[in-house]
């Protein structure tokens, strides 16, 4: 199973969480910000879906970089410029094609991290007291409720986390649980109620946690680093305390999360092996323990979600899936030209700026309009929402993989899309 990216083979830029002083930050990123490319080729921009939407050049990665020159300089303070950096959904796209990747990474041993760096200027606006009023509020709730609020007048609780299970007979605890997150758990209940029946459809024995969190994931991405990492020490206390020595995980955020944020947190104490649906289902189609036979009359493509394709490298398994499934018709867009497409729906964007995350949508979903399909398939439950609002001006269907899946075995999913 994938659970490292490869972009973190080679030796990288501090990843600095934006303690500290501004001086001691700017000498930390300076090299990183001195080594972007501002050729203007448009590498970087281009596949930027802010940018694509905006045009707005102050949100670009080049600009993410220069304003670290510009601080070191004496010209900006972080004041002046931590909104800008709101405007990032976290994709990763443009590390992909910076061409301190495609020309000199490999020679230099040099990879461009802006993902980091705006999650570093984030925490250095935090702990400024600089606050964005969305995330601020969003993340005094998330601390006072454990959980994500989540989008509109869903009530989220400890209570309630595992309500989407009901009538499933799934234990808590064991060996191997299933982590849901917040957006699956409380509002897209059909997602996780599909991953779970398919999992007990192949004999996959797995449990719940004893007192499930959120994962602490968006709260560092929104820069409130410390309560983030009180929320993966209470995670994995409960890990430890059950028994648990491996995690499922259907969310590709929280995938980001445990395999890139946890580690960090905690070194080498961290020993739970972290595993993705998608490609555990991928290997039980390959191994024949679960056998699609129930025709499924749509015409579809698929959508990355950029923390699988992007920035983790998981773009095989979805397909196969996708092509083991009678009745499809799969229109499929190579996964490159995907590095282009984003649904908004990710780095707290849709909290702060909904109507720039719903133009990023609208644009998404365009693009599969354009190959005449019905419907618009995914692997993430936070790009699901505003994409199933922009599909809905254009009639195409938005359906999550492992629900597409299940309805191929014949399994009565229930729950809520969230809609």
């Amino acid at each position: 199973m994938t659970d490292t990216p490869a972009r973190h083979e080679t030796d990288d830029p501090p990843r600095s969480d934006g303690h500290g002083s501004t001086e001691e930050f700017v000498e930390q990123w300076s090299n990183a910000a001195y080594n972007c490319f501002s050729s203007g080729h448009k590498f970087c921009r281009e596949v930027c879906p802010v940018m694509q939407v905006t045009r707005n050049e102050s949100w670009t990665p080049t600009a993410f970089h220069a304003n670290v020159v510009a601080m070191e300089q004496g010209e900006l303070e972080i004041a002046d410029i931590a909104e800008d950096y709101v405007n990032c959904t976290g994709c990763g796209a443009c590390e992909l094609r910076c061409p301190n990747t495609l020309f000199t990474g490999d020679f230099y041993r040099f990879r461009t991290r802006t993902v980091d760096l705006v999650k570093a200027v984030r925490a250095l606006a935090v702990d400024n007291d600089v606050h964005q009023q969305g995330w601020q509020r969003w993340n005094l709730l998330t601390d006072e409720r454990t959980h994500e609020p989540v989008l509109g007048d869903t009530p989220v609780s400890q209570e309630h986390v595992r309500d989407w299970s009901d009538g499933l007979n799934i234990p808590v605890g064991g060996e191997t649980i299933l982590f849901v997150d917040c957006e699956a758990a409380f509002y897209r209940t059909s997602v996780p109620r599909a991953v779970a029946q398919l999992l007990q459809h192949a004999g996959y024995e797995f449990g719940l946690m004893n007192e499930q969190w959120c994962c602490g994931g968006p709260a560092a991405e929104m820069g409130y680093v410390e309560q983030s990492k009180r929320f993966a020490r209470h995670n994995l206390e409960d890990w430890r305390a059950g028994g648990v020595k491996r995690v499922l995980v259907l969310d590709p955020h929280d995938y980001i999360t445990f395999t890139e944020d946890y580690p960090k947190y905690f070194g080498d104490d961290y020993d739970i092996e972290i595993v993705l649906v998608v490609e555990v289902l991928a290997e039980m189609i390959r191994d024949g323990r679960l056998k699609p036979a129930v025709p499924v009359e749509r015409t579809v493509t698929y959508h990355d979600p950029c923390r699988l394709n992007k920035r983790k490298g998981v773009w095989k398994e979805p397909r196969q899936i996708l092509s083991a499934i009678p009745g499809l018709v799969f229109h499929d867009v190579d996964r490159v030209t995907q590095w282009s497409y984003c649904s908004g729906g990710g780095g707290g964007l849709p909290i702060e700026k909904p109507e720039l995350t719903a133009r990023i949508s609208e644009s998404r979903v365009d693009k599969a309009a354009e190959l005449g399909v019905d419907t618009l398939v995914s692997a993430c439950p936070w790009s699901e929402r505003p994409l199933s609002e922009a599909g809905d001006a254009r009639q195409i269907d938005v359906t999550d993989i492992h629900e597409l899946l299940a309805e191929s075995l014949g399994i009565e999913v229930g729950g809520s899309r969230g809609r």
